[in-house]
This record gives structure tokens, sequence and C-alpha cells, in this order.
């Protein structure tokens, strides 16, 4: 009501103001003295208000300018068209993208020790576990008020359904390839999926790469060849598993943004924030699991394991299930804070570490010409990196 009040005597005041000179008879026709002392005040005074008027709305125009410019030049979009402010863009990209490459480096070197350090036969049985652990920990977070989950409803879990299959597939194609092939080779394999997020993102999103990028593929092509020839531990089995993996993972960076958003059009918020998404993916892994373990028989492996026995190996399995929930969550936080190739790609900057570190410790045979392939390889993740980024 008071800005209404406002408002039409600030009109009222500029048409006086107008019309002084050409419709003076209006004013003598008023009988009211407010008219007359009104009229007296814009007659003598016209200059002086409309030089404050002028002022006032030159001074919020560049006012406005100003805060805009400074809105500009803080703010940036990411690859996904998403707005961001400057501080944000700066700091989210790079502390997500640290918190993956350290959580997936330390799950592969981990996993590999249990799978074959231990000579561990249950790859699906180790994903469970890891998956429970992840449940039990975020659950207890949010019975102890630290962590917020939005409640899973039917509708949710609908549209959440897809991509977890392709995580399930994602998980157990990486345990099963890395049982058999060493270290350096995996990390060097997974240059692949680069190529296929890639090409997906040209036919489903018309995102086109720039010439270095595709030459940047292109090396990781012949690096990827050249290692498998030159792998003194060749093991069909584990390659044809990595392929596998590498396309479910491909899938899954694709569709995992788009099902984020669709999914939180189906909460009662209209929200769902990362925790939720590791507890919905995390939960509803659990039949499927459940459901493989049955149908390969491996529980019956489970229950007669002499490795079960062993404390160790369970203190080597429960850190692996820390880490699980650690890559889960950086996962989609880096996912969000860049985009499909991105996220694919920073996956090329641990492969350095984790390629030597997996040479070393496991004490794996190879050969000058498969060294070199492995440098190829890291060479050309480090360098479509770069050609991402120019």
């Amino acid at each position: 009501m008071n800005s209404n009040i406002k408002l039409n005597s600030f009109i009222d005041i500029e048409e006086l103001n107008l019309r002084d000179h050409n419709e003076a008879p209006y004013f003598s026709k008023r009988s009211s003295t407010v008219y007359k002392i009104l009229h007296k005040l814009l007659k003598e005074g016209n200059k002086s208000i409309t030089d404050i008027a002028k002022n006032l709305a030159r001074r919020a125009t560049e006012d406005r300018m100003f805060h805009g410019s400074q809105a500009r030049i803080g703010d940036a979009t990411d690859e996904n068209g998403k707005h961001h402010s400057g501080s944000k863009t700066k700091s989210g990209p790079l502390l997500s993208g640290v918190a993956y490459c350290i959580s997936s480096c330390s799950m592969i070197l981990l996993n590999k020790v249990v799978l074959s350090g231990y000579g561990f036969d249950a790859g699906i049985s180790l994903m469970l576990y890891q998956n429970l652990i992840s449940i039990i920990i975020v659950l207890s977070l949010e019975f102890l008020g630290a962590v917020s989950t939005e409640k899973l409803t039917w509708k949710l879990i609908r549209v959440w359904i897809p991509v977890n299959l392709i995580f399930v597939g994602m998980l157990v194609t990486s345990m099963y390839s890395l049982k058999h092939i060493n270290v350096a080779m995996v990390t060097i394999l997974k240059n692949m999926t680069n190529i296929l997020t890639a090409i997906g993102e040209f036919y489903l999103f018309k995102k086109r790469q720039n010439t270095k990028v595709w030459v940047a593929l292109f090396l990781m092509i012949v690096s990827a060849v050249s290692g498998g020839i030159t792998d003194l531990s060749f093991d069909a089995v584990g390659y044809t598993w990595q392929i596998l993996n590498c396309i479910l993972t491909a899938s899954y960076s694709l569709i995992l943004r788009q099902v984020m958003d669709t999914a939180k059009q189906s909460t009662k918020s209209g929200s769902l924030n990362e925790v939720s998404m590791v507890l919905l993916n995390n939960s509803l892994s659990v039949p499927f699991a459940i459901f493989l373990i049955t149908l390969f028989n491996e529980w019956e492996y489970v229950y007669t394991a002499d490795v079960l026995r062993l404390p160790m190996f369970w203190v080597a399995a429960t850190v692996s299930g820390l880490l699980g929930l650690a890559i889960s969550f950086t996962s989609m936080w880096f996912l969000n804070q860049t985009g499909p190739t991105t996220y694919s790609l920073v996956g090329s900057l641990n492969k350095i570490p984790i390629s030597i570190g997996g040479i070393l410790l496991f004490k794996v045979p190879v050969s000058l010409a498969n060294l070199f392939s492995i440098l190829f390889g890291l060479f050309a993740g480090v360098f479509f990196a770069k050609a991402k980024m120019s």
C-alpha cells in the first residue's frame, strides 16, 4: 500500500512538472491550497528538482552497471552450462578433482591387494561388502545429524534404477579386470573410457572437441594397443572385462548428469544432495549384488574361503569399503562441479603415481617395450587433460 502511494505521488509530481507552462489553467481551476503550494514549489524549484532526479537516476544506472560487471567478471559457466560464482568455480572443481583422484587411486591399489594379494576370488561379494559399509556410515552420520538425506520413494527409485544397473556393472567388471590384469595396464586401458565418452558427447549432446583432444585420444588408442601387445602377463579374460568396464564407465558418466537432474524433480523437496545420491546408489546395488552372487554361486566360495579367517584381510576389505564411500561421494561431487568428459579425463591425472605404485608394489614383470607403452599412455593422458583446458 505504501509503495503504491509513493509511486503514484512520484508520477503526479512529474506530470505537474511537465505541464507547468502548457497547462497553467488546469491548476487555476483548483481551489485546494495543497495544489497551489505544490505548483508554486515546482515552479520555483523546477530546475533543482529535475537536477536531483537526473543525478539519482544516473547514480542508480552506474551502480547497476558496476555491480553487473563485477558479477560477470566473478561468475563463470561450466561445461554443463551451469552458472557458478567465481570463488566456487575456482575451488570447487580443484578440490573435488583432487579428492576423486586420491580416493580412486587408493581404492584401485587396495582392491588389487584384496583380490590378488590375498587371492580372493569373489569380486561381487567384495563389492557388496563395500556398499554395505557405505550405507552403514551414511545412515550413522544421518542419525547423528551430521548429514541429511532425501527420503527414498518408489518414484525416485524408478528414476535411478537405470543408472544404478550401470553402476553395478561398472563395479563388477572393474573387480574382475583388476583380478586378471596388472594395475599399470588397467590404468592405461582406462584411457579408452575418455574416447568413448567424447564420442558419446558428440552424438548425444552435439558437443565438439578441438583438434588437440582428438589427437590425444588417438595417442591413447595407440598406447592401449601397443601396451596390450607387449604385455608379458597378457590375459584375454582380463582384457575383455576391462573393455566392458570402459563401456559401462563411459555410459555411467554420460547419463548420470541427466538422471541426477531428473531425480531432483522426483523428490518432495525438489532437490537431491550428493549424500542422498550416494545412499541411493549403494542401497539399490545391494539386491542386484545378491542376485549376481546367487546366480554365479559365489556364496559357496565365500562360505569356504580360508582367507576370511585372516584379520588383516578384513582390515583391508573394510578400508576398501571406506574408500568405496569416498569415491562414490567424490565422483558425484566432481561430476556436479564439471561434466562427463572432465570427470573421465581427470582419471588420467592420477595414472602416473598409480602405475608406478602398481609396478613396484606387486613386482610386475615388464619389458622395455611395455614400459614405453605405459609411459606413452601416461603422456597421452596428460596431453589430453591439457588439450581439454586449452
